[in-house]
């Protein structure tokens, strides 16, 4: 049993003894004591000054020599006004360190056959443009989000909407046909993405020269737009993709086959994968079959001009476009088809859509409509909203071509990590290949973690200079103290130590030996919590605080030059499980931890 349940069982006894009161739900949970007083565990008493009749020190006092008398867990402790602060017999400490060894898979779960079936959707890209710095922090939060909520013990569906149908597709499309002199991938010697993403930017630089030239003729901003031959071209293709003309779907499947292919590139380098992919283009007519089915129940209706609607204004929203009066779909729409289609595959018991905040509106919206067309899941739909991810020059813009691309970014790391990593000796007596492979490493952790690291929901800036720093809150931190750890393990091995076939029972811990197995023991509830609320950022900011705890234990005991046999292989135990919760921690969240730098 944890620690703090059993001081919180105690203390609702002592309660019960002192004062003859129930204490209330959560009242006797003990917080970990603040590092500048003496103790490990601290319960704030006061909830029960009512029934004690007594000052709040005089009430510690009480339940402290309560606490003392009856419950063995308990060696000492000291009153600080209202908080009683207690110390726990390092006996329970050393005993602790050895149930974390014996788990291999301390602090995470596997789901049971019949664990709810949790669907986490992310990356939903184009296929008109490659992924960039935004995808990054959306496919990032969306794997580890998957990851932790399996070590919660759910059964997760990894899925990705790909948005392959739409104007913004044509333009691509037309640009490739009419400037494109028949360019393969392999001809241009680019990824698939990146080729179409120049077609998507060309059409845009020739439809700005058109409406300036129009504008120049006279013509409102408005009417240039709707004279645009260029824009009704791209209309006029899109129309008869959705009428399933042969030779427009057929340019359509090639384009879009050279972008999956690169989207396949970028997915394997950033470590992410999908369990099912869906497409909006076999998606989008089940939405208007679902919402013609809502218009014949009555939950839906149509205008006179033949668009189809839904009022929300019960549930303190507006009237909702669901089908164009021309019968096309809107976004909505094609949600609720992947919707249908998803139940129909999976049975889901939680939705979560991983999904920018700028789109809130549209999940409230979603949630509602799918719960009034039956969707048991709808009503309790999760939008795991977070903020936007810039870099110190501002904001990125992609119809500019200015946009900051996921593949370059990645080269970019790798090239940052293996030039500051090779400036501070970490790659001396690596072959080259090793090399290649810790700048990798380092590299891609760096990335994951500085965005991962920052609560979801908040706006950040992402700094490669900053997130490749081999100090402070970083991967390459973490990382370089893994390798450590395993160094040390190393060395013992060498030299024949094995701390599993030495009793270290009778070993008391030291002070800061005490606060390191607290740390690991409190992993459990970090997974949790991390799980329960959404957040990687709860993952990421404990393996720090573990790290940085780590280095200062290193700093001041020795563990091979330890003479004590005992000792030696207590620290030992000690180090391999701090290496374990590294792995197991950065693991959830999608980064890699070398045994070596």
């Amino acid at each position: 049993m944890k620690i703090e349940q059993i001081i919180s069982d105690a203390a609702v006894k002592a309660v019960k003894a002192l004062y003859g009161i129930e204490a209330a739900p959560g009242t006797t949970v003990p917080q970990k004591t603040k590092k500048e007083f003496e103790g490990n565990l601290t319960l704030v008493v006061f909830p029960f000054l009512k029934a004690s009749h007594k000052a709040p020190e005089a009430t510690a006092q009480e339940i402290g020599e309560y606490l003392l008398a009856n419950e063995p867990a308990v060696a000492s402790f000291n009153v600080i006004k209202g908080f009683l602060n207690l110390v726990i017999v390092p006996s329970f400490w050393s005993q602790m360190l050895h149930h974390i060894d014996e788990e291999a898979d301390f602090g995470t779960h596997k789901a049971a056959a019949d664990a709810p079936l949790v669907m986490v959707e992310y990356s939903s890209p184009n296929t008109n443009k490659p992924l960039h710095l935004g995808h990054v922090r959306n496919n990032l939060l969306g794997y580890s989000l998957s990851e932790i909520l399996k070590a919660n013990g759910n059964r997760v569906v990894k899925t990705n909407i790909v948005n392959d149908r739409g104007i913004h597709i044509c333009k691509s499309m037309l640009a490739w046909q009419k400037w494109g002199d028949g360019v393969t991938p392999e001809k241009a010697g680019k990824k698939g993405d990146h080729l179409i993403g120049d077609f998507y930017v060309l059409f845009d630089k020739h439809y700005k020269q058109e409406l300036k030239e129009l504008e120049a003729k006279g013509m409102t901003p408005e009417e240039a737009e709707a004279a645009s031959p260029l824009m009704q071209e791209a209309r006029a293709m899109l129309r008869k993709w959705e009428a399933g003309d042969p030779e427009v779907r057929s340019v359509w499947e090639m384009m879009n086959n050279w972008v999956y292919a690169g989207f396949d590139e970028t997915y394997r380098r950033l470590g992410v994968d999908f369990d099912k992919i869906y497409y909006e283009s076999q998606t989008y007519l089940e939405g208007k079959e679902k919402v013609l089915e809502g218009l014949e129940k009555g939950i839906m209706y149509r205008k006179e001009d033949g668009s189809v609607w839904a009022d929300l204004t019960a549930e303190g929203l507006d009237h909702k476009l669901l089908l164009r009066s021309d019968g096309t779909s809107v976004y909505m729409t094609q949600d609720i088809g992947t919707a249908k289609l998803r139940f129909k595959d999976f049975p889901i018991d939680k939705m979560i859509y991983v999904v920018g905040n700028e789109q809130n509106y549209h999940f409230q919206v979603l949630s509602i409509l799918l719960d009034k067309l039956g969707f048991k899941w709808g009503k309790d739909l999760v939008h795991f909203s977070y903020g936007m991810v810039e870099l110190p020059e501002g904001k990125m813009k992609s119809r500019e071509g200015t946009v900051v691309d996921a593949d370059d970014l990645m080269d970019e790391m790798i090239a940052t990590a293996r030039e500051t990593s090779a400036e501070l000796g970490k790659l001396d007596g690596c072959t080259a290949e090793e090399a290649e492979e810790i700048s990798r490493i380092v590299g891609l952790g760096a990335l994951k973690y500085f965005i991962l690291k920052v609560d979801p929901r908040k706006n950040m800036t992402f700094n490669p200079k900053e997130s490749i720093d081999f100090n402070g809150n970083t991967g390459p931190f973490i990382q370089y103290t893994h390798a450590r750890i395993c160094s040390v393990m190393r060395k013992a091995a060498e030299a024949g130590i094995d701390y599993r076939q030495v009793d270290t029972a009778k070993v008391e811990p030291s002070e800061k030996e005490i606060s390191l197995i607290q740390h690991l023991a409190d992993f459990p509830a970090v997974v949790a919590e991390a799980g329960r609320i959404y957040s990687p950022s709860l993952i990421a900011n404990y393996v720090y605080d573990l790290v940085k705890e780590y280095n200062q234990f290193y700093h001041d005991y020795s563990i091979l030059r330890e003479e004590n046999a005992e000792v030696r292989a207590f620290r030992l135990m000690l180090s391999a499980n701090v290496a374990k919760v590294i792995k197991t921690g950065m693991g959830l969240l999608g980064i890699e931890v070398p045994d070596r730098m």
